[in-house]
Parts: structure tokens; C-alpha cells; sequence
């Protein structure tokens, strides 16, 4: 979980970037290859800390990194009483990062998925 500082404290702007890098490095401290090989890290990012760039986050990981891949999940807000994510997989090897809004209908029998990088 990539999360504010404090509880109910405002996440400095820009300071996202550096939550989700600390986020995996915790992971990766608990218990390096032997833990994490093979596995996918899913971050959770719960911050307000305004916009960040999943290309240099993804060239900032760790190496080794030892995950097959990170994931970051954030909520972008509710819009017409649907869910709207942020979904990223900081994988480079394609060029850019792919990044996805994700959709959920009110009654979550539904989503939709939509290209954004």
C-alpha cells in the first residue's frame, strides 16, 4: 500500500512516485528473491499526491527487481456512482508503460477497460 504519511494527512504534491518506489522496497525487503521470484506485486496507491509519470517510475525500480511484475491500482474517483481506477503495469519492455481506466458500474456486474497509454 502506497499510502500518506500520517492518517488524514495530504500527500505533498508529486510525492507519489516516491510512495509507490518505497511500497516495493518493502516488499522486496521481506524476504528478496525466495519471497518474491515468479510472483506479481500489486501496489495499492491511496495517496493525493497529484499526478505521476509510470514511465520514470518503472525506470526507477530496484534491480534486482525480483517480482515478474508490479502493478499499480489507484482510485481515480466516482463519476455518474462508478468506481474509476487508474490501473498501471510498470513493465517497459514494450516501450511506454501500459496504463488502463478501469470502469465499474454501480451495481459491480460490469466494467469496462479502456487504453490510456
Amino acid at each position: 500500500m502506497a499510502n500518506r504519511t500520517r492518517h488524514g494527512a495530504e500527500t505533498s504534491k508529486g510525492q507519489c512516485p516516491a510512495l509507490i518506489l518505497k511500497a516495493i522496497e518493502q516488499k522486496r525487503r521481506k524476504g528478496g528473491a525466495a519471497y518474491a521470484t515468479g510472483k506479481t506485486l500489486i501496489v495499492f496507491l491511496h495517496a493525493n499526491g497529484g499526478m505521476w509519470f509510470p514511465n520514470q517510475v518503472a525506470r526507477q525500480l530496484p534491480e534486482p527487481l525480483h517480482f515478474a511484475t508490479v502493478w499499480v491500482v489507484g482510485l481515480q474517483g466516482v463519476v455518474e456512482g462508478e468506481y474509476v481506477y487508474a490501473v498501471t503495469n510498470l513493465d517497459l519492455s514494450q516501450g511506454n508503460v501500459p496504463t488502463f481506466q478501469v470502469r465499474i458500474s454501480k451495481d459491480f456486474g460490469s466494467w469496462r477497460v479502456t487504453p490510456l497509454q
